[in-house]
């Protein structure tokens, strides 16, 4: 891998001195760069040397002065510009093991690099931290890391990772609270193997760690169709009922959406999740929706007829229900939704960005609306493709219908803003 450039911004320092697509800096000030977090320590400068590979081969010595702060505006092809860490454990509940061949290469890739977690919220396991990963860590002062907690019972967590290295994990914890290094914590909870008072052991040894812990979120094990044995079992109501409740006696601790809504007990306030930390874990999701709800105007009616069907996740009924109900008391506005059913991973799947386009197909293929309303993270970013590598250009044929993609999951604007521009 290398520092290969993607894109460069309009209007930036890279614009203009012509750094372009398939270029490589090779280097700033005489320095290789490793990831994205050299690029920007090397970048606080007034006064750089960029060593640029032009992409036939030429290499150019470009000297430049900038504000201190200021970007160069080059958008690189991957955060990490070396080999990244792979994942070396071999996770009873991993997800990527529980997938068929056939789906996008990207969703087969295991990594477990700390730069990654620091540069776009991915989570570690820290079982491949070298003390040369700790140093550096140190010496720039990273975090927040994002941490695969799992358990803190050595044996445990050695048996679930299938990794003796797992047993590390409050040593690496206690070195992040020594060096000041903040993180958030996850628990995929397994019944049977790291609920209960394993739970309870796992979050007493997680307050010790005092500032240091930002949060923890505890998600239920995800299984699929695919999975072979029957070493997991799914997380039924009574669990659900019995994680939150000893959730609830630790602070900076959220369960996910998903036990609330199979324990079937209200969603939490907003207090409750303290800053939406670890949103992308469904952790608060559907409480930041309906928060960010209340706070759009809605208009009182429509010049002419408009009928919506809202094509959703399992996951995201009770919201959208609570939404649809809003809705449907603007004048001239119908709206109606449609829970995508996962016959393609299994019952235990809910989430929207596991749709896939046969599933989508299924559930509206029979609908009579003027468009189908669906959440984009359904599709690989920057892209019209499912994660079976259908697209939905192709679904618009198959189906006839016409689609409003929701961006931002965590808010409606975009479709408020359609409904009100609509005449």
């Amino acid at each position: 891998m290398a520092a290969i450039v993607s894109a460069v911004e309009a209007d930036s320092i890279a614009e203009e001195l012509e750094i372009s697509s398939g270029d490589e800096l090779l280097s700033i000030d005489g320095q290789k760069l490793m990831d994205m977090i050299d690029y920007k320590f090397y970048c606080k400068s007034e006064l750089l040397t960029l060593e640029i590979k032009k992409a036939d081969g030429e290499i150019e010595e470009i000297e430049l002065e900038k504000d201190y702060d200021e970007d160069l505006g080059i958008i690189f092809e991957s955060a990490v510009f070396d080999r990244i860490k792979p994942c070396l454990n071999k996770c009873i509940f991993c997800f990527v093991d529980q997938q068929p061949k056939g789906l996008r290469d990207t969703l087969y890739i295991k990594d477990d690099d700390y730069r990654l977690s620091f540069l776009q919220g991915t989570y570690i396991t820290l079982t491949n931290l070298t003390e040369e990963d700790k140093s550096r860590i140190s010496r720039m002062h990273l975090g927040p890391f994002y941490v695969s907690v799992h358990t803190t019972n050595p044996k445990l967590r050695v048996n679930m990772l299938k990794n003796p290295n797992a047993a590390k994990i409050m040593e690496n914890l206690e070195w992040f609270k020594e060096h000041e290094i903040p993180f958030h914590a996850q628990i995929v909870l397994c019944p049977g193997v790291n609920d209960g008072k394993e739970l309870e052991r796992t979050l007493k040894d997680l307050s010790t760690l005092g500032d240091s812990l930002l949060s923890v979120a505890i998600v239920p094990v995800g299984i699929t169709r695919f999975r072979e044995g029957d070493i997991l079992k799914e997380v039924t109501p009574d669990i659900a009922r019995e994680t939150i409740a000893i959730a609830n006696r630790y602070d900076k601790v959220c369960c996910s959406d998903e036990f609330f809504l199979l324990a079937d007990e209200k969603i939490p306030d907003t207090d409750y999740y303290g800053n939406f930390s670890q949103l992308e874990d469904g952790v608060g999701a559907i409480r930041a929706l309906l928060d960010d709800f209340e706070t759009l105007s809605l208009p009182n009616k429509l010049s002419k007829p408009l009928n919506l069907a809202f094509a959703i996740s399992y996951a995201g009924l009770y919201p959208m229900q609570k939404v649809s109900e809003r809705l449907n008391k603007i004048e001239n506005l119908k709206t109606s939704v449609y829970p995508v059913k996962s016959n393609y991973w299994g019952k235990n799947i809910t989430v929207a960005g596991l749709i896939t386009s046969q599933d989508l197909i299924n559930t509206i293929q029979d609908i009579d609306c003027d468009f189908v309303v669906a959440p984009g993270i359904m599709l690989k970013p920057y892209s019209d493709s499912f994660l079976d590598g259908e697209t939905l250009s192709n679904i618009k044929e198959k189906t006839g219908k016409k689609f409003i993609i929701i961006n931002n999951q965590y808010s409606l604007k975009e479709l408020i803003d359609f409904i009100s521009d609509y005449s």
